[in-house]
């Protein structure tokens, strides 16, 4: 990953700063404690590059050997204190009990003085020096470690990779320094940036009220303290001193926030332009229009979306095409990975931000479908005029409740506030109308539940408000993304019910993601099956489900227990051989190739394309008609 330019400029100056203190003694430099009186306050010259101070001292030689007191302190202070810090978060977060509270406790103290108050305490008691900046800027370091190194700590240590680790067998320290450090590297190395740039502002402070390094040393604080009464006369004097400290601070600071992108695989992403959100006439503003003599609701055509990643741009929807009509029930069924929620998402333009866009094709959505109103393109509008369109025409329930509702907010207060975001009105009517939706998705005495939070409602409950929400702006399109998962089987019935009744009720279109096939024969009119981004098979439920074409069709569709072989308990299920490939390795040819029984050399090296296999049924499959005989 290349650096940006202002992260190559910080490098550079740490960099000659770092090799010009280090090589100091050996550099042909003025002594900086050599005084010539004649020279006082000398402007900058071939022989004194940044002129002379009070005492007419060389200024560039002074501010050389004054990082080597600043770096020194601040890196040495900021290394000890993260090893001691981290070490004591790192324990304290893993064993937690009361190794947390011998650890982390007496580190509280400390951390309850004031930084500069503890610094002055301790220099005036020990007495000023290099070597107590040391020590007493390491410890007032270390809480701020350990108390980052906890807080991460705490947030992976039940997660399942280290749960592996302890299957596997590690020992406590491995686990701890091989498998938890390398995933809260991030945020601790992004401390000790700060750290240090802290450790070098302490340092001239206290130097500056000359309790840091004492004369006749060189420091950037001693140096600002003795040119302030002479800044009227000599105003270099005070400026470059300051101009190192400055540069030195947010080069530190700089440099480190890159180098964590580079070491974090989750790091720097490369970002897309930022969208014009707001424009004159926008929310009221609307597509190009184009003739419905079908009478389409929803018309996707050949969509493509890409998203950036720290590893290049991939396509999680590539050439997508699909049709939804007013009433009917389109499922998206697939494989994890293979994009049914993220063509959702697309639909409605909820992507990453600055990472994820619509690369190419089209999205058409009438109004009026049911009459043959103009169908009218939503993807080249800008954000701020698809906001007319999100909510109260195409809503989307997501897949899990308790992510999508705020807990810190009333089920009321939300669902008044979705029903305002389009048709502001009086609390009173707001209140009403949630109530009314609330009774219409089945919710029990919706008049107690309205002022209940989120965690005091089962899964069931928190979905079906969830759905009250999403229908408070009456849409005609409804995106319902894996709806019934974590669901026992009785509330996804339940809920499976409560969907297919709102959309007969109001006759709605209804896009259904999901990998529960059972779910699919249940409720859909049309059937959109995907794989790695792409549509392979898409035709009416009828003809999918008993007269499937292709052959990863036909593996779904038989690694579902059927009726009529559960009694035979010798028979075994079939799986699909293989692995949904990775998005940076897509195969040459068809993306199913390298699982698929009857793979050519033609479906390795060539892409087949979507095309029409019986009357209303489309697949891509090089061989789907020597399959099928």
């Amino acid at each position: 990953m290349k650096l940006a330019f202002s992260s190559r400029l910080a490098a550079g100056f740490l960099i000659l700063l770092i090799v010009l203190a280090i090589l100091a003694p050996v550099l042909p430099l003025h002594n900086p404690v050599t005084m010539d009186v004649l020279k006082r306050f000398a402007a900058p010259s071939l022989t004194n590059w940044l002129g002379n101070d009070e005492f007419g001292r060389d200024v560039f030689a002074r501010i050389v050997y004054g990082a080597r007191a600043s770096l020194s302190v601040a890196v040495v202070a900021a290394l000890f204190s993260a090893i001691i810090g981290i070490a004591f978060g790192l324990v304290a977060g893993f064993f937690q009990g009361w190794t947390e509270q011998i650890t982390l406790r007496p580190l509280d103290i400390i951390l309850s003085f004031p930084p500069m108050l503890l610094a002055l305490l301790a220099v005036s008691l020990v007495g000023p020096g290099g070597m107590t900046l040391m020590l007493m800027l390491s410890i007032l370091f270390i809480p701020t470690y350990a108390r980052i190194t906890y807080g991460e700590t705490l947030s992976v240590r039940n997660l399942e990779y280290v749960d592996a680790a302890r299957a596997l067998g590690h020992s406590n320290l491995r686990i701890l320094f091989r498998t938890i450090l390398p995933n809260v590297a991030g945020p601790v190395f992004v401390q000790f940036s700060l750290v240090v740039a802290a450790c070098i502002v302490l340092e001239s402070g206290l130097s500056f009220l000359g309790l840091g390094v004492t004369p006749p040393a060189s420091s950037w604080g001693l140096m600002i303290r003795g040119a302030r009464p002479f800044m009227g006369q000599n105003p270099l004097g005070l400026i470059w001193p300051c101009l190192a400290l400055i540069l030195t601070v947010w080069s530190v600071n700089r440099l480190c926030d890159q180098l964590r992108d580079i070491l974090d695989p989750r790091g720097a992403v490369k970002l897309l332009p930022v969208p014009h959100l707001f424009s004159p006439g926008a929310e009221n503003q609307r597509g190009e229009q184009s003739p419905n003599p079908q009478k389409q609701l929803l018309a996707v055509k050949n969509l493509a979306t890409e998203v950036r990643t720290p590893r290049g741009p991939i396509f999680a929807v590539d050439g997508v095409s699909l049709t939804v009509n007013p009433g009917e029930v389109l499922a998206l069924v697939g494989e994890s990975g293979s994009g049914k929620s993220m063509t959702g998402f697309s639909i409605m333009r909820l992507l990453p931000y600055r990472i994820g866009r619509v690369a190419s094709g089209e999205i058409h959505y009438s109004r009026n479908a049911a009459e043959g109103g103009a169908l009218e393109r939503l993807d080249t509008l800008p954000p701020q005029a698809y906001r007319q369109y999100r909510g109260i025409e195409i809503a989307m329930i997501f897949q899990e409740p308790m992510a999508c509702l705020n807990p810190v907010y009333t089920i009321g207060d939300q669902l008044i506030e979705a029903i305002n975001a389009h048709r502001p009105q009086s609390h009173c009517a707001a209140r009403e109308q949630a109530v009314a939706a609330l009774r219409d998705v089945g919710i029990p005495d919706p008049e107690r539940r309205f002022n209940d939070y989120p965690h005091q409602l089962s899964g069931g409950m928190r979905q079906r408000v969830a759905i009250a929400i999403a229908l408070c702006g009456n849409p005609k399109l409804l995106i319902a993304d894996e709806p019934t998962t974590a669901l026992d089987v009785t509330v996804q019935a339940q809920i499976l019910e409560l969907l297919d009744k709102i959309r007969r009720e109001r006759n709605i279109g209804l896009v259904f993601i999901t990998h529960n096939l059972g779910v699919v024969a249940q409720m859909a009119d049309r059937v959109v099956v995907m794989y790695c981004g792409q549509v392979v098979e898409d035709g009416p439920v009828e003809q999918i489900f008993y007269h499937p074409k292709h052959p990863y069709t036909r593996g779904l569709l038989d690694s579902v227990p059927r009726e009529d072989n559960e009694l035979d308990k010798s028979e075994r299920l079939m799986s699909i051989p293989g692995t949904v490939p990775s998005a940076f390795a897509l195969p040459k040819g068809c993306r199913f190739a390298p699982r698929c029984t009857f793979a050519t050399q033609q479906c390795r090296e060539a892409m087949p394309l979507l095309e029409c296999a019986a009357a209303g049924q489309f697949l891509r499959c090089h061989r789907w008609k020597e399959i099928t005989l």
